[in-house]
């Protein structure tokens, strides 16, 4: 009896640091596939950027460069990728960056 006593809780404790975020992160991982749309700029799980063009069923086109395309599946999809709109141009921050870097020691 003093065993169950402990391991009830033990498997209370289970489920809400392991068990239940991982549900969290899988059923926000099918939301995000489900909102995909034509336009959105992604990331796959390979790490390639790109916009996506077309759809086909499971499948989905992603312009990659400039008429370049590659036929990827919406489940290698895992982020949408978002800009911060304040931020006009990323460059400035880094050209700024390295002219205060000063001589590699």
């Amino acid at each position: 009896m003093a065993s169950l006593v402990i391991f009830l809780p033990l498997l209370a404790i289970m489920y809400f640091f392991m068990i239940r975020p991982q549900q969290k992160q899988l059923a926000e991982q099918r939301e995000t596939l489900a909102s995909l749309e034509v336009g959105d700029e992604v990331l796959t799980s390979s790490g390639i950027y790109g916009v996506i063009t077309e759809f086909d069923g499971p499948t989905l086109f992603l312009e990659v460069a400039d008429g370049v395309e590659i036929k990827a599946t919406r489940e290698s999809v895992s982020s949408i990728i978002s800009y911060d709109e304040s931020d006009d141009d990323g460059d400035d921050d880094v050209e700024a960056e390295i002219e205060h870097e000063g001589p590699i020691s």
